[in-house]
């Protein structure tokens, strides 16, 4: 899978597990949120989830419970 905007990511070298909280509390996904709203690929990334129906963990500064309110958005609108 070839992902050239990862290699920009403000996530790079940061401890995983911030993005992937035990629990989907916005309380708990608060610290990945928040790297995520200053990164410059925020959006590309967030896209590549939503496209793949990413599971688990903050992508692109939303938690799999966003992604999916974001995806059926979309389908409403489409």
């Amino acid at each position: 899978m070839n992902l050239p905007w990862r290699s920009k990511a403000a996530c790079q070298g940061l401890a995983p597990d911030i993005f992937y909280p035990a629990t989907e509390d916005d309380a708990d996904a608060a610290e990945a949120k928040e790297v995520c709203g200053m990164c410059p690929v925020r959006e590309a990334c967030l896209e590549h989830a939503l496209a793949v129906r990413e599971k688990d963990g903050v992508w692109g500064g939303a938690t799999e419970r966003e992604r999916r309110r974001i995806i059926r958005q979309r389908r409403r609108t489409a």
